[in-house]
Protein backbone atom coordinates (compact mmCIF):
# COMPACT_ATOMS: atom_id res chain seq x y z
CA UNK A 1 0.00 0.00 0.00
CA UNK A 2 1.11 4.00 -0.60
CA UNK A 3 2.50 5.43 2.43
CA UNK A 4 0.49 8.37 1.86
CA UNK A 5 -3.10 7.28 -0.11
CA UNK A 6 -5.40 9.63 -1.75
CA UNK A 7 -8.15 7.88 -2.21
CA UNK A 8 -10.85 4.70 -1.27
CA UNK A 9 -11.23 1.95 -2.86
CA UNK A 10 -14.80 0.60 -1.79
CA UNK A 11 -16.30 -2.73 -2.80
CA UNK A 12 -20.21 -3.36 -1.33
CA UNK A 13 -23.45 -5.40 -2.21
CA UNK A 14 -27.13 -5.43 -1.11
CA UNK A 15 -29.73 -7.56 -2.53
CA UNK A 16 -32.84 -5.40 -1.95
CA UNK A 17 -35.51 -5.07 -4.10
CA UNK A 18 -35.31 -2.04 -6.46
CA UNK A 19 -38.97 -1.66 -8.07
CA UNK A 20 -37.16 0.71 -10.28
CA UNK A 21 -33.37 0.53 -11.03
CA UNK A 22 -33.36 2.68 -14.29
CA UNK A 23 -34.13 5.60 -11.53
CA UNK A 24 -31.36 4.37 -9.57
CA UNK A 25 -28.87 4.74 -12.23
CA UNK A 26 -29.92 7.66 -12.79
CA UNK A 27 -29.43 8.77 -9.26
CA UNK A 28 -25.92 7.59 -9.29
CA UNK A 29 -24.96 9.46 -11.92
CA UNK A 30 -26.33 12.83 -10.77
CA UNK A 31 -24.74 11.89 -7.50
CA UNK A 32 -21.38 11.04 -9.17
CA UNK A 33 -21.94 14.16 -12.00
CA UNK A 34 -18.28 16.89 -11.06
CA UNK A 35 -17.21 14.23 -8.49
CA UNK A 36 -14.05 12.46 -8.31
CA UNK A 37 -14.69 9.28 -7.99
CA UNK A 38 -14.07 6.35 -10.59
CA UNK A 39 -16.50 2.87 -10.60
CA UNK A 40 -18.23 -0.06 -11.66
CA UNK A 41 -21.23 -0.43 -10.52
CA UNK A 42 -24.33 -2.44 -11.47
CA UNK A 43 -28.03 -2.11 -10.27
CA UNK A 44 -30.93 -4.12 -11.03
CA UNK A 45 -34.53 -5.47 -9.66
CA UNK A 46 -32.48 -7.74 -7.03
CA UNK A 47 -29.96 -4.99 -5.66
CA UNK A 48 -26.46 -3.07 -5.98
CA UNK A 49 -23.48 -4.39 -6.52
CA UNK A 50 -20.24 -2.11 -6.81
CA UNK A 51 -16.99 -1.72 -6.66
CA UNK A 52 -15.73 2.03 -6.73
CA UNK A 53 -12.76 3.71 -5.66
CA UNK A 54 -13.13 7.59 -4.89
CA UNK A 55 -11.64 10.88 -2.84
CA UNK A 56 -11.76 10.30 0.30
CA UNK A 57 -14.31 13.24 0.69
CA UNK A 58 -16.15 12.17 -2.47
CA UNK A 59 -15.98 8.42 -1.09
CA UNK A 60 -17.59 9.49 2.47
CA UNK A 61 -19.94 11.12 1.05
CA UNK A 62 -21.09 8.86 -1.11
CA UNK A 63 -21.15 6.39 2.06
CA UNK A 64 -22.91 8.58 4.14
CA UNK A 65 -25.70 9.23 1.18
CA UNK A 66 -26.49 5.44 1.17
CA UNK A 67 -26.53 4.69 4.74
CA UNK A 68 -29.12 7.44 5.43
CA UNK A 69 -31.26 5.45 3.04
CA UNK A 70 -33.58 2.77 4.32
CA UNK A 71 -33.32 0.37 1.65
CA UNK A 72 -29.30 0.67 1.72
CA UNK A 73 -28.89 1.91 5.40
CA UNK A 74 -26.95 -1.59 6.65
CA UNK A 75 -24.64 -1.81 3.33
CA UNK A 76 -21.58 -3.06 4.39
CA UNK A 77 -18.24 -1.18 2.65
CA UNK A 78 -15.15 -2.76 2.68
CA UNK A 79 -12.65 -0.57 2.52
CA UNK A 80 -8.79 -0.20 1.21
CA UNK A 81 -6.39 3.25 0.83
CA UNK A 82 -4.38 3.75 -2.69
CA UNK A 83 -2.34 6.23 -3.85
CA UNK A 84 -4.68 7.17 -7.19
CA UNK A 85 -7.69 5.57 -8.67
CA UNK A 86 -7.93 2.05 -9.62
CA UNK A 87 -10.74 2.28 -12.63
CA UNK A 88 -10.20 4.02 -15.67
CA UNK A 89 -14.15 5.67 -15.81
CA UNK A 90 -17.17 6.10 -13.85
CA UNK A 91 -19.24 2.90 -15.00
CA UNK A 92 -23.06 2.57 -13.56
CA UNK A 93 -25.27 0.32 -15.94
CA UNK A 94 -28.11 -1.54 -15.44
CA UNK A 95 -27.98 -5.35 -15.03
CA UNK A 96 -30.52 -7.75 -15.11
CA UNK A 97 -29.11 -10.11 -12.70
CA UNK A 98 -26.60 -9.24 -9.73
CA UNK A 99 -24.85 -12.60 -10.62
CA UNK A 100 -25.54 -14.00 -13.87
CA UNK A 101 -26.88 -17.68 -13.56
CA UNK A 102 -29.39 -17.92 -16.31
CA UNK A 103 -32.18 -19.17 -13.39
CA UNK A 104 -33.91 -17.39 -10.07
CA UNK A 105 -32.53 -18.70 -6.78
CA UNK A 106 -34.40 -18.47 -3.47
CA UNK A 107 -32.58 -15.53 -1.60
CA UNK A 108 -34.43 -16.21 1.64
CA UNK A 109 -32.52 -19.36 1.65
CA UNK A 110 -28.75 -18.66 1.54
CA UNK A 111 -26.08 -20.17 3.68
CA UNK A 112 -24.81 -19.12 6.97
CA UNK A 113 -22.88 -16.26 7.40
CA UNK A 114 -19.24 -16.78 9.62
CA UNK A 115 -17.72 -13.90 10.38
CA UNK A 116 -13.90 -14.09 9.22
CA UNK A 117 -12.97 -15.13 13.35
CA UNK A 118 -15.85 -17.89 12.83
CA UNK A 119 -14.46 -18.73 9.79
CA UNK A 120 -11.37 -19.50 11.00
CA UNK A 121 -12.70 -21.06 14.11
CA UNK A 122 -14.67 -23.46 11.69
CA UNK A 123 -11.47 -24.54 9.81
CA UNK A 124 -9.57 -25.29 12.60
CA UNK A 125 -12.66 -27.51 14.39
CA UNK A 126 -14.87 -29.26 11.48
CA UNK A 127 -12.51 -32.05 9.59
CA UNK A 128 -15.19 -33.49 7.73
CA UNK A 129 -16.36 -30.26 5.34
CA UNK A 130 -16.24 -29.30 1.90
CA UNK A 131 -14.46 -25.65 1.24
CA UNK A 132 -15.26 -24.28 -1.98
CA UNK A 133 -13.90 -21.53 -3.67
CA UNK A 134 -16.33 -20.20 -5.77
CA UNK A 135 -14.09 -17.56 -8.19
CA UNK A 136 -12.85 -18.07 -11.42
CA UNK A 137 -9.70 -20.57 -12.04
CA UNK A 138 -7.14 -17.37 -12.84
CA UNK A 139 -8.23 -15.36 -9.51
CA UNK A 140 -7.65 -19.01 -7.54
CA UNK A 141 -3.87 -18.81 -9.44
CA UNK A 142 -2.66 -16.18 -7.35
CA UNK A 143 -4.54 -16.41 -3.64
CA UNK A 144 -6.93 -19.36 -2.33
CA UNK A 145 -7.37 -20.62 1.23
CA UNK A 146 -5.62 -23.77 2.15
CA UNK A 147 -7.30 -27.07 1.44
CA UNK A 148 -10.27 -25.32 -0.93
CA UNK A 149 -11.46 -26.60 -3.75
CA UNK A 150 -11.93 -25.14 -6.94
CA UNK A 151 -15.39 -26.42 -8.40
CA UNK A 152 -13.86 -26.71 -12.89
CA UNK A 153 -16.67 -23.94 -14.13
CA UNK A 154 -15.57 -21.80 -16.35
CA UNK A 155 -18.26 -18.91 -16.29
CA UNK A 156 -20.98 -18.51 -12.93
CA UNK A 157 -23.75 -20.57 -14.77
CA UNK A 158 -21.46 -23.54 -14.94
CA UNK A 159 -21.96 -23.68 -10.63
CA UNK A 160 -25.46 -25.16 -11.60
CA UNK A 161 -24.24 -28.14 -12.76
CA UNK A 162 -21.22 -28.30 -10.31
CA UNK A 163 -23.93 -28.47 -7.75
CA UNK A 164 -25.71 -31.41 -9.41
CA UNK A 165 -22.78 -32.86 -9.51
CA UNK A 166 -22.06 -32.38 -5.87
CA UNK A 167 -25.48 -33.57 -4.89
CA UNK A 168 -24.71 -36.91 -6.48
CA UNK A 169 -21.04 -37.39 -4.94
CA UNK A 170 -21.60 -36.05 -1.05
CA UNK A 171 -23.94 -36.47 1.65
CA UNK A 172 -25.91 -34.06 2.25
CA UNK A 173 -25.26 -33.32 6.03
CA UNK A 174 -21.69 -32.51 4.86
CA UNK A 175 -21.30 -28.94 5.82
CA UNK A 176 -20.15 -26.84 2.77
CA UNK A 177 -17.80 -23.81 3.40
CA UNK A 178 -17.71 -21.68 0.43
CA UNK A 179 -15.72 -18.14 -0.15
CA UNK A 180 -15.41 -15.24 -3.46
CA UNK A 181 -13.95 -11.72 -3.11
CA UNK A 182 -16.50 -9.79 -1.37
CA UNK A 183 -19.29 -12.59 -0.58
CA UNK A 184 -21.85 -11.72 -3.23
CA UNK A 185 -21.68 -14.48 -5.36
CA UNK A 186 -21.80 -17.22 -2.54
CA UNK A 187 -25.43 -15.59 -1.53
CA UNK A 188 -25.95 -16.63 -4.24
CA UNK A 189 -24.69 -20.13 -5.03
CA UNK A 190 -25.36 -20.73 -1.20
CA UNK A 191 -28.83 -20.83 -2.12
CA UNK A 192 -28.58 -23.27 -4.76
CA UNK A 193 -27.03 -25.37 -2.56
CA UNK A 194 -29.56 -24.83 0.28
CA UNK A 195 -32.38 -25.85 -3.03
CA UNK A 196 -30.69 -28.73 -3.18
CA UNK A 197 -31.23 -29.78 0.03
CA UNK A 198 -27.30 -29.44 1.81
CA UNK A 199 -28.25 -28.66 5.06
CA UNK A 200 -25.08 -27.05 6.80
CA UNK A 201 -24.14 -24.46 4.05
CA UNK A 202 -21.40 -21.71 5.53
CA UNK A 203 -20.60 -18.39 3.78
CA UNK A 204 -17.24 -16.34 4.53
CA UNK A 205 -19.14 -12.59 5.18
CA UNK A 206 -17.78 -9.96 3.22
CA UNK A 207 -15.68 -12.76 0.92
CA UNK A 208 -12.38 -12.52 1.15
CA UNK A 209 -11.45 -8.51 1.30
CA UNK A 210 -13.27 -8.71 4.68
CA UNK A 211 -11.38 -11.46 5.82
CA UNK A 212 -7.99 -9.94 4.78
CA UNK A 213 -9.15 -6.31 6.80
CA UNK A 214 -10.30 -8.42 10.00
CA UNK A 215 -8.15 -11.79 10.21
CA UNK A 216 -4.92 -10.39 7.72
CA UNK A 217 -3.56 -13.81 6.18
CA UNK A 218 -3.99 -16.33 8.89
CA UNK A 219 -5.56 -19.46 6.46
CA UNK A 220 -4.45 -17.47 3.23
CA UNK A 221 -1.66 -18.29 0.76
CA UNK A 222 -1.10 -15.74 -1.82
CA UNK A 223 -2.55 -12.65 -3.43
CA UNK A 224 -6.23 -11.70 -4.20
CA UNK A 225 -7.08 -10.73 -7.71
CA UNK A 226 -9.37 -7.93 -7.80
CA UNK A 227 -10.77 -6.80 -11.10
CA UNK A 228 -9.73 -3.42 -11.31
CA UNK A 229 -6.15 -1.79 -12.42
CA UNK A 230 -4.44 -3.07 -9.47
CA UNK A 231 -4.85 -6.32 -10.90
CA UNK A 232 -3.54 -8.04 -7.40
CA UNK A 233 -3.33 -6.75 -4.02
CA UNK A 234 -1.89 -8.85 -0.55
CA UNK A 235 -5.14 -9.54 1.70
CA UNK A 236 -3.35 -8.10 4.95
CA UNK A 237 0.04 -6.61 5.72
CA UNK A 238 1.95 -10.07 6.77
CA UNK A 239 3.76 -12.19 4.20
CA UNK A 240 2.40 -15.38 2.39
CA UNK A 241 3.13 -17.41 0.91
CA UNK A 242 3.39 -17.20 -3.08
CA UNK A 243 1.36 -19.45 -4.78
CA UNK A 244 1.33 -18.19 -8.31
CA UNK A 245 3.48 -19.57 -11.23
CA UNK A 246 4.87 -17.72 -14.35
CA UNK A 247 3.16 -18.91 -17.64
CA UNK A 248 6.80 -18.88 -19.37
CA UNK A 249 9.23 -20.30 -16.56
CA UNK A 250 6.84 -21.92 -14.16
CA UNK A 251 9.21 -19.80 -11.45
CA UNK A 252 7.73 -18.07 -8.09
CA UNK A 253 5.02 -14.75 -8.99
CA UNK A 254 2.06 -12.68 -8.11
CA UNK A 255 1.96 -10.60 -10.78
CA UNK A 256 -0.65 -10.57 -13.36
CA UNK A 257 -0.38 -8.53 -16.72
CA UNK A 258 -2.40 -7.93 -19.88
CA UNK A 259 -0.42 -8.85 -22.89
CA UNK A 260 0.99 -6.16 -24.91
CA UNK A 261 -0.14 -6.90 -28.37
CA UNK A 262 -3.35 -5.66 -28.70
CA UNK A 263 -5.17 -8.09 -30.78
CA UNK A 264 -4.37 -10.76 -27.44
CA UNK A 265 -4.65 -8.52 -24.28
CA UNK A 266 -4.47 -11.56 -22.76
CA UNK A 267 -4.18 -11.44 -19.03
CA UNK A 268 -0.71 -13.63 -17.91
CA UNK A 269 1.20 -14.55 -14.97
CA UNK A 270 4.62 -13.46 -15.05
CA UNK A 271 7.80 -12.88 -13.50
CA UNK A 272 9.73 -9.53 -14.62
CA UNK A 273 12.81 -11.35 -16.56
CA UNK A 274 10.13 -13.06 -18.73
CA UNK A 275 8.01 -9.76 -19.24
CA UNK A 276 10.59 -7.88 -20.28
CA UNK A 277 11.98 -10.80 -22.67
CA UNK A 278 8.80 -10.57 -24.50
CA UNK A 279 8.31 -7.12 -23.94
CA UNK A 280 5.35 -7.17 -22.18
CA UNK A 281 3.80 -10.08 -24.36
CA UNK A 282 2.25 -13.38 -23.16
CA UNK A 283 4.17 -15.52 -25.84
CA UNK A 284 6.80 -14.67 -28.38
Amino acid sequence: MDENPLYLVIAFYKFVTLENPLEEVKNHKDFFKDRDITSRIYISEQGINGQMSASKEDGAAYMDMMHARPEFSDVQFKLHYWHEQVFPRQSVKYRKQLVAIDREADMARTGTHLSPAEWNAMLDEEKNRILIDTRNDYEWKIGHFEGAELPQCSTFRDFNDYADRLEKSTDKKTPVMMYCTGGIRCEVYSALLKEKGFEKVYQLEGGIINYGLQEGTKKWKGKLFVFDDRLSIPIGDEKTESVGVCSQCESSTENYYNCANMDCNQLFLSCKPCLEKLHGCCRS
